[in-house]
């Protein structure tokens, strides 16, 4: 398994609460704030439901 780098660009202010919550799920919580996560379906899924607050900036082997 690698690792993703995912950066928050979008406020969660305004936001419905599982949006947030996923947000801090993925150790985000402020604006371009950036995090190495392990590359996982559960990680996946969560960038997946949030694509207007975070990006993959780069995926590591």
């Amino acid at each position: 398994m690698g690792t993703i780098v995912v950066k928050q660009i979008g406020s969660p202010i305004r936001r419905p609460a599982i949006q947030r919550e996923t947000l801090k799920g993925l150790g985000l919580n402020k604006m371009n704030r950036t995090r190495e996560l392990e590359d996982t379906p559960a990680i996946r899924g969560m960038v997946a439901k949030i694509p207007h607050l975070v990006t993959i900036i780069e995926e590591k082997a």
